[in-house]
């Protein structure tokens, strides 16, 4: 889970973890083994207080969600190969398109 986010909006933010914890009405304790990884899954209702107070949604969180899928080479390859000939032309232009991203 992605939350090394809440480390850079409280820097951006100027907030220490004790003005976090008042404002979100999160304990301060609980913030500190959430951003030192002691806690590895916080509760629900304590992530949606802090996004609230950092200006965050909780998709914000999920570091999965950041990276589209990128295909490799040798996906669009075996792609090319096995439906090269079926391609309408806006496939073979996605496909151009796909294969000049991966320089």
């Amino acid at each position: 889970m992605g939350l090394d986010i809440i480390v850079q909006k409280k820097k951006e933010l100027g907030l220490t973890n004790e003005e976090l914890a008042h404002l979100s009405g999160i304990p301060k304790g609980t913030i500190d083994k959430i951003l030192s990884g002691v806690t590895k899954d916080p509760k629900l209702e304590t992530l949606k207080a802090i996004a609230r107070v950092l200006g965050l949604s909780l998709d914000d969180f999920d570091d999965t969600s950041k990276k589209p899928y990128q295909p490799s080479y040798e996906d669009l390859e075996k792609l090319v190969a096995r439906n090269g000939k079926n391609l309408s032309p806006d496939q073979k232009l996605r496909l151009i398109q796909l294969l000049s991203d991966l320089d």
